[in-house]
């Protein structure tokens, strides 16, 4: 168990490091390409930070851990509303753009509602089921989203343009391979020992994936939310989280569904509700109090309930 538990740990910190390197040499490569802050922002960084839940999703997957799978998501994106917005709001209240909150929480409010509506069969499909065809309808959704974030680019009278001169064309590459390596081995160290604990422990994989496994992808979006908040960043601290909840649903529940039809368990709806509670209650917090602010109260709520949420959860498996 202690080994395990080691392996675990050492797991999570090659995706959180695997991913740190992968987003440094990716955004260092577009910046000499050219390409800008904004753009970075948007793709790279938001992909990198959803890179562990990524690869653990693709291991999970191959390796036929339904509850892994789902679990993982559905947990991270919790972690990601409840606990990440949470302490990025105490640290400091954070102001949102409109378009944020007229689109983009919306649209990942959307992204969980058709999750559920697929995976439970409300108009389509197998219950208790996710299908390679319904993978596909998530993945022509998470191109629709991509489309959107083309288009805004385009709108935005403020891109500016960023060339780095400090990295070498070598070191640049080997940080993207390192990272990817990272996450590959960390991934795998993650999934393999995650379910061993849980089976040693008689602990569900479920409570594992919505637990452990998902706070531990979710440390990138943390350590990005919190650092943002500290610097009084709030569109980087919002719009990372609202950004990762639409990339781990409709790109990494679309790419783990095309590697193998995934068994859905129906207690997960009841977590699948907890994201769209929380994410309606981060779109009317903008309206209650300052508009277009998340104050350190409504953050503290959030925290408060996920904790609750959790110990009860716990609670069920004892």
């Amino acid at each position: 168990m202690v080994l395990q538990l080691l392996l675990l740990a050492g797991g999570l910190v090659l995706l959180v490091k695997g991913a740190d390197w992968l987003v440094d040499g990716a955004s260092v490569l577009a910046k000499k390409n050219k390409v800008s802050d904004l753009a970075i922002g948007l793709t790279i960084v938001a992909f990198g930070t959803s890179a562990p839940e990524l690869v653990v999703n693709v291991v999970a997957a191959s390796e036929g851990y339904s509850d892994i799978v789902f679990g993982n998501i559905i947990g991270s994106n919790n972690f990601n509303l409840f606990v990440i917005l949470g302490i990025a709001g105490i640290i400091t209240p954070l102001y949102v753009q409109s378009s944020t909150v007229w689109k983009e929480i919306p649209f990942s409010f959307l992204a969980a509602l058709f999750l559920l509506f697929l995976v439970n069969n409300y108009f389509f499909g197998s219950s208790g089921l996710l299908s390679r065809y319904d993978a596909a309808l998530l993945l022509v959704f998470f191109i629709a989203f991509l489309v959107y974030v083309a288009t805004q680019l385009k709108t935005d009278p403020n891109i500016e343009v960023v060339v780095a001169k400090d990295y070498t064309t070598l070191k640049i590459w080997v940080l993207i391979f390192a990272g990817l390596g990272g996450l590959v081995l960390g991934g795998k160290l993650v999934v393999d020992n995650a379910v061993a604990m849980a089976q040693s422990l008689g602990v569900s994989e479920k409570i594992i994936g919505l637990t452990i496994v998902a706070a531990g992808t979710s440390l990138p979006e943390l350590a990005t939310s919190v650092v943002a908040a500290m610097k009084r960043n709030a569109d980087i601290a919002i719009g990372n989280i609202v950004g990762s909840n639409i990339f781990n649903i409709f790109l990494i529940l679309g790419v783990s569904g095309l590697i193998r039809p995934l068994n859905f368990q129906s207690s997960f709806n009841t977590d699948i509700y907890l994201i769209m509670g929380g994410t309606l209650f981060l779109f009317l917090a903008m309206f209650i109090g300052k508009k277009h602010r998340l104050d350190r109260w409504q953050a503290f709520v959030l925290l408060s309930f996920y904790l609750l949420y959790t110990g009860y959860l716990v609670g069920l498996e004892m």
